[in-house]
């Protein structure tokens, strides 16, 4: 199970990467196309630096890569980590599912 083999700082910064709407955005168009980081910061309201920040945040989530390109920081989706991801979801989804079942199975048996 992938619950198992992440350690708990790994899962803490895979959940605080996904909590914020803007960094659910930039995962979603960096999983479309790749953006430099000043590419990216022209598509919201705040600066440059706040952009960065948020990048920075979905690295350390191992959600996306960045690579030197010139003077460029070229932000691409990290397709394996994103996998990760799914599947970490889909086992809670899965053991979410489990204990539903198993309360009504009981509320029924009663």
């Amino acid at each position: 199970m992938v619950v198992d083999q992440l350690h708990e700082t790994e899962l803490d910064r895979l959940f605080q990467a996904f909590a914020d709407s803007t960094r659910r955005d930039i995962v979603r168009r960096v999983t479309v196309g790749e953006f430099s980081v000043s590419g990216l910061a022209a598509l919201y309201a705040m600066s440059f630096a706040a952009v960065q920040k948020h990048v920075a945040v979905l690295e350390r989530a191992s959600l996306v890569t960045k690579e030197k390109r010139g003077r460029e920081q070229i932000v691409r989706a990290n397709h394996e980590g994103l996998q990760n991801a799914r599947r970490l979801l889909d086992e809670y989804e899965h053991m979410w599912c489990q204990r539903v079942d198993r309360m009504a199975d009981i509320l029924a048996e009663g």
